[in-house]
Formats: C-alpha cells, structure tokens, sequence
C-alpha cells in the first residue's frame, strides 16, 4: 500500500509495518562514518567490549532514521509535502549488530493546515521494536501531506 493522503487518515488507526530489518555491522560502520560520529561503542570494538555493553553498540541515530524510513512506504509516500518535525524521541533499550527491528505507527492526531488549505498536519507515533520484543526507538513525527486531490 502507498503512502494515504491526509483526509484518508483516521486517529487511532495502527499499521505494523511489514518489512523488518536486520541490523549487519556494515549498516552501523557506514552510517557512523558518514556522519562523522567519532563514538567508540560505535566504531571501536575493544572499546566497546570494555563498556558497560560489551560490545559494539549501533549508533542510535541510524535505529532512529531506520525505524521512519520502515514507515514510509504505507504512511507518507508520494503524498507528503513536509515533515515537520519529531518529538519525545527515546531509545529505552540498546541495540546490537544482530538485532532484527520491525516498526509499527499509529495516528495520534489529525490537524488542518491554516496556510495551507490543500493539506494537513498527520502525527504519528512511530515505535520499534528488536527480536525480544523490547522498544528500542519511540518518537512522534509531524507530517504535512496533500489532501486527496479534486
């Protein structure tokens, strides 16, 4: 399913996005570097044996931008305008090179755009779970998407 236009939205409405991900240690090495995080549970792993994690720690960032992007293909795609920001960011539990991700959104608000009356404001509450059932990435995301078009 593609992306819903704004008015074919609906509060409480929850998709378990199907598509799961398996994070590999190229995905945690590439993004760090390319982001230019020098953190040594990321990208160390002597250094990350001697932490409190015992081993390499992916960076939280990637789990983040990993859990929306799961998203995208049944919330925003091919009808968003803008995302207009996130909030309540939290990651309760750490995750590992190994560890399968799965997402899931629910509608928490609908609101109309004032400026722009051919769209409105969806928020959604994007949480992603590991293999353990565990959350480990939780945040709304404010997201213009065009109405149905006339």
């Amino acid at each position: 399913m593609a992306g819903k236009y704004y008015d074919q939205w609906q509060v409480g409405e929850r998709i378990e996005h199907e598509i799961r991900r398996t994070v590999t240690e190229t995905d945690n090495l590439l993004f760090t570097t390319m982001t230019h995080n020098p953190q040594p549970l990321h990208l160390d792993a002597e250094a990350a044996k001697a932490s409190e994690f015992g081993r390499i720690l992916v960076n939280g960032t990637f789990t983040f931008a990993l859990m929306v992007g799961l998203s995208v293909g049944e919330t925003t795609l091919g009808t968003l305008v803008a995302n207009l920001g996130y909030d309540k960011l939290v990651m309760p539990h750490p995750v590992f090179i190994g560890d399968t991700l799965r997402a899931a959104t629910e509608i928490v608000a609908l609101k109309d755009s004032k400026s722009r009356p051919q769209a409105g404001i969806v928020t959604f509450r994007h949480v992603m779970h590991n293999q353990r059932d565990e959350i480990v990435c939780e945040c709304l995301r404010m997201a213009l998407l065009q109405r149905v078009p006339s």
